[in-house]
C-alpha cells in the first residue's frame, strides 16, 4: 500500500536467478542456520533488517528468530510469534477462498463482475471476469494509483459497498485479458464477491475457511481498534530516525493486504499447500499456473531449472508492502525449500537477504551485505546539511563504491524521507542528483517531477514527468501527473 511499494516480482526473479547456479557441496543444516543466523544479524546491524525470519529445507524448519524490536517504545523483542501486518500476501488467501468456492460450484472463473456484484457499473463489469480480477488483467484502475489516495483517502474508515462504488470502478484501462497490471481493486472486488456469495463477512469466511483449519491462530484480519497480543508496532525511518508509519484504515486494504500473521503460522499455510487441506490437487495447479507476467492466483510463479541444463521446477512468491511493514514469503514446492520474512520497518532490502538464504540453502557463497548510502546520507542532511551529503555521496562512489549500495533506490529512498518530512528543497536536490546517476532511468525524473510539483514549480514538474513517460512509455503515474498539472497551466 506505500508509495514505494516493493515489487514482489523483482524479488522472485532475483531468487530465481540464484536457483540456476550449479550444485555445490552439501552443508549440514546446522550448519546453514548457523550462516543464515550470522547473514540476518549482519543486515540487523546495518539497520536493513528488522523482524522475525523462519526458512524450512525439505519442509522442515531448520532457522527462525527475530531480530531487533517489535516496539521501539517500550523495548519489546521481535520473536518467532510476533504478529506483522503482511500486506499483499493477503493475496494468495483471498485467492484460496475464491478457489474453494470454485471448487463448491459457487463461482466461476469464466463468470462476470456482475453476475455476482449485481450493483456494479455493467458496461465495465460485465466485461471483466474472475479470473482477470485474480490473475491482474482486468484492466479496471488500481486505487492505491490514485495520485491522492494515500494523502487524502487512506485514513477514512469505508464500508465495502460503499468503497467499491466510489474507488473500486473506475473506467477500464486496457481491455480486460490484454496485459498485466498489478492491481488492489481487483482483490477488493474479489473480497465483496466472497462476502456476497458467502453471505459472510470477508474476514469470518477467512477464519472458518482456512485459518481455523489449519490452526493458524496467529493470523487474521487486522484491525487499528481489537488489543493483539505480540503485535509488531510499524515504522518508517526519516532523516530524524524512526518515526511511526503513517495511519492507515485496514478497511482500504481489505482483502487485497488487510492480514496479519507470524512467520511459524505462515510456515503452517506453506505446509498445508503440499496437501488436501486447503484446496484439491486440480485447484492447486490452477492457483500456481502463470499467466501474464508470470501471475498465478495470488501469487508469482516461474519456471526455472535448479542447475544448468536441469529440468525446470516451479518457484513461487509474494511480497508486501503496507505502511510500516515490508514481507516476503517464498517456496520451492520441488525441493520443499522456504524463506519467510517480515520486517516492519518499512522498506528492507528483502530482494538481497532472500537471495543470500537461497545461496546458504545451496551451499554456495554469499553476496556480502553492503550499508546503504542513503542512511549515510541522511544522517549528513541532519547533521551538516544536503549540499555536504552531495558531496559526501560523490566521493564515496569514487572511492569506497564496493562498500556501499549505490543501486537507484537508494537516492529515491532518501529524497521521499526528506519530502514526507516537508523538507521539499532539500528534496529536489537528492532527487537531481539520483537524475545526474541514472540519467536513463524513468523513476528519478518522475520523483523529480512530483518535488517540483511539491516547490510549486509547475514547470519544472511537467518537464520532468515529460522525461519520465518519455524513457518509460507505461508510466501511469506521470501521464496522471502531467493530464492535472497540465490542465492548471
Amino acid at each position: 500500500m506505500t508509495k514505494n511499494r516493493p515489487a514482489p516480482r523483482r524479488a522472485l526473479a532475483l531468487s530465481l536467478a540464484l536457483l540456476c547456479l550449479a550444485a555445490a557441496p552439501a552443508l549440514a543444516q546446522g550448519d546453514k542456520a548457523a550462516r543464515i543466523d550470522e547473514l540476518l544479524k549482519t543486515y540487523h546491524g546495518y539497520g536493513q533488517f528488522n523482524g522475525a525470519a523462519l526458512v524450512a529445507e525439505g519442509g522442515r524448519v531448520i532457522h527462525k528468530k527475530g531480530y531487533g524490536l517489535a516496539n521501539m517504545e517500550w523495548n519489546v523483542p521481535v520473536e518467532p510469534d510476533t504478529k506483522f501486518r503482511i500486506g499483499s500476501i493477503t493475496k494468495q488467501f483471498t485467492a484460496a477462498l475464491v478457489l474453494q468456492l470454485v471448487h463448491e460450484g459457487k463461482l466461476k472463473l469464466d463468470g462476470k463482475v456482475t453476475d455476482y456484484l449485481p450493483d456494479y457499473r455493467k458496461d465495465t463489469g460485465g466485461r471483466v471476469t474472475v479470473h482477470q480480477l485474480l490473475n491482474h488483467t482486468s484492466g479496471i484502475p488500481s486505487y492505491t494509483g490514485l495520485p491522492n489516495f494515500f494523502n487524502e483517502v487512506s485514513r477514512d474508515p469505508y464500508a465495502v459497498a460503499d468503497f467499491v462504488t466510489k474507488y473500486a470502478s473506475g473506467d477500464l484501462e486496457f481491455e480486460p485479458g490484454t496485459k498485466f497490471s498489478y492491481n488492489n481493486s481487483g482483490y477488493f472486488l474479489l473480497g465483496a464477491i466472497i462476502e456476497k456469495v458467502t453471505g459472510k463477512p470477508y474476514h469470518a469466511a477467512l477464519r472458518e475457511r482456512i485459518l481455523d483449519p489449519l490452526g493458524m491462530k496467529d493470523t487474521g484480519y487486522d484491525l487499528h481498534a481489537p488489543v493483539l497480543p505480540k503485535r509488531a508496532a510499524g515504522y518508517a525511518r526519516t532523516p530524524a530516525g524512526y518515526v511511526n508509519a503513517a495511519y492507515l484504515d485496514m478497511s482500504l486494504p481489505y482483502a487485497a493486504g488487510s492480514m496479519y500473521s507470524t512467520v511459524e503460522d505462515l510456515y503452517l499455510w506453506d505446509q498445508a499447500l503440499y496437501t488436501d487441506k486447503v484446496l484439491p490437487a486440480a485447484m492447486r495447479e490452477l492457483m500456481f499456473k502463470p499467466g501474464l507476467q508470470d501471475y498465478a492466483y495470488g501469487w508469482f510463479a516461474t519456471k526455472a531449472p535448479l542447475a544448468p541444463g536441469g529440468a525446470p521446477v516451479l518457484v513461487v512468491g509474494h511480497a508486501g508492502g503496507i505502511n510500516g511493514f515490508h514481507t516476503l514469503i517464498l517456496r520451492q514446492p520441488e525441493t520443499k525449500n522456504l524463506v519467510v520474512l517480515l520486517n516492519n520497518t518499512g522498506g528492507a532490502p528483502l530482494d538481497p537477504i532472500s537471495r543470500n538464504i537461497w545461496r546458504v540453502l545451496a551451499g554456495l557463497p554469499v553476496e556480502p551485505p553492503r550499508q546503504f548510502i542513503a542512511e549515510v546520507l541522511m544522517k549528513t542532511v541532519a547533521e551538516r546539511g544536503v549540499q555536504e551529503a552531495i558531496k559526501q555521496y560523490r566521493e564515496l562512489k569514487a572511492t569506497q563504491a564496493d562498500k556501499y549500495d549505490f543501486s537507484e533506490g537508494q537516492l529515491n529512498t532518501l529524497g521521499y524521507q526528506l519530502l514526507g518530512s516537508g523538507r521539499v528543497k532539500e528534496a529536489v536536490e537528492i532527487f537531481k542528483l539520483n537524475v545526474e546517476a541514472y540519467p536513463q532511468a524513468s523513476n528519478p525524473y518522475d520523483s523529480l517531477g512530483e518535488a517540483y510539483a511539491a516547490a510549486g514549480e509547475r514547470d519544472l514538474a511537467i518537464r520532468n514527468y515529460r522525461k519520465s513517460l518519455e524513457l518509460n512509455p507505461q508510466n501511469a503515474n506521470a501521464v496522471e501527473r502531467l493530464r492535472k498539472l497540465e490542465a492548471k497551466q
